[in-house]
């Protein structure tokens, strides 16, 4: 099949078409023809070497976490999907393979695309909504009518942890640049401080948790913003772990965790839940063909995207809608054309 990948380490450039096997579905399995891909930091951060000390990849290596798309087929095992269902996946970032024209994925990662989404629209779920709901749930704990401080909240994963803070009951503020306000406070934000004019730890008000989406604040600065038993979030899956728990007895309970995302077809399935009821959707800020990849990612490393980027794979099916009478029946309708264009370019 044809894929975008990279043969070694270097700047966007390195970026090329490549022909690569067409994966298998395992047992429990299944293949996903490709509609459209997220791009994440970690896709240029994995291409420009900056993980080379923490992670081995094999070259040549097709980056991309997230994906949407229909599926192909099936192994012996799978019992959930069927082929013909629109679903949406994230892939390990490490592992990748977004960028090509099938993935294979493991059953218990793939959720059904909610109705009323393009397939290009749910490319741009996956990764960023798992990371602000693991993030806000399950490292601070979040219950409803805590307050809340997002950081970043006009990027990836902030547009989702605002939505997401907000559907689960939580009192958001959100911190952006001034030219993102409005987007901020129509995703459920309270309030909206520009970081680019003010310090947005220094105004006296004191939150249950601080989600630093933008991996930019430090522990040190967030903890005079937080309430006893407050908890700071940060995207940096490493820096939490230097912070045992048992120092927050020594801080007023005050504790850091970091967030680590993990994929999972349940979690998914409640972000859909909340797509489906009208309480989160996607933002998207530009979408690109696959064999402009590299510009993508440059666009992505400027740190100015407004929600996601995303790269389509196969134009005509990636402009479908998902159509179904329930969640647990969603079915992709429509014949879009496979698109060989976007190859042309390369």
């Amino acid at each position: 099949m044809r894929a975008l990948g990279f043969r070694r380490y270097g700047p966007p450039e390195v970026l090329e078409p490549t022909e690569v096997p067409k994966p298998r579905p395992a047992d429990d399995g299944v293949l996903i023809r490709v509609a459209a891909a997220g791009v994440n930091p970690a896709d240029w951060r994995l291409r420009s070497g900056q993980l080379r000390l923490a992670v081995r990849l094999k070259m040549p290596f097709v980056p991309g976490s997230d994906v949407a798309g229909v599926v192909e087929a099936v192994g012996p095992a799978v019992t959930r999907l069927r082929p013909g269902d629109a679903v949406y996946a994230m892939l390990p970032n490490t592992a990748g393979g977004g960028y090509a024209e099938y993935a294979a994925v493991a059953e218990r990662d793939v959720a059904r695309v909610p109705p009323g989404l393009s397939l290009a629209q749910a490319a741009g779920v996956p990764l960023a909504a798992l990371t602000a709901l693991q993030a806000l749930r399950d490292r601070a704990n979040l219950r409803s009518g805590d307050r809340v401080l997002v950081n970043g909240a006009s990027g990836g994963v902030g547009t989702f942890a605002v939505q997401i803070a907000a559907a689960m009951g939580g009192r958001v503020t959100g911190a952006a640049s001034g030219r993102n306000a409005e987007l901020v406070r129509s995703l459920g934000a309270k309030e909206v401080l520009d970081y680019a004019r003010e310090d947005v730890l220094a105004g006296g008000e004191r939150y249950d948790a601080v989600f630093d989406a933008a991996n930019v604040l430090s522990f040190r600065a967030v903890r005079k913003a937080l309430r006893p038993d407050g908890v700071f979030v940060t995207v940096n899956p490493v820096i939490g772990k230097l912070s045992p728990r048992w120092l927050a007895r020594l801080r007023g309970g005050r504790r850091m965790e970091s967030i680590l995302v993990r994929p999972g077809g349940e979690d998914l399935e409640t972000v859909g839940r909340w797509i489906s009821g009208g309480l989160v959707k996607p933002v998207i800020d530009r979408s690109y063909g696959l064999a402009e990849a590299a510009e993508a990612q440059r666009y992505s490393a400027e740190g100015r995207a407004r929600g996601k980027i995303l790269l389509v794979v196969d134009e005509g099916l990636a402009e479908e809608s998902v159509s179904g009478e329930s969640r647990r029946s969603v079915r992709w309708e429509g014949q879009g054309p496979r698109v060989e264009s976007l190859w042309e370019e390369a």
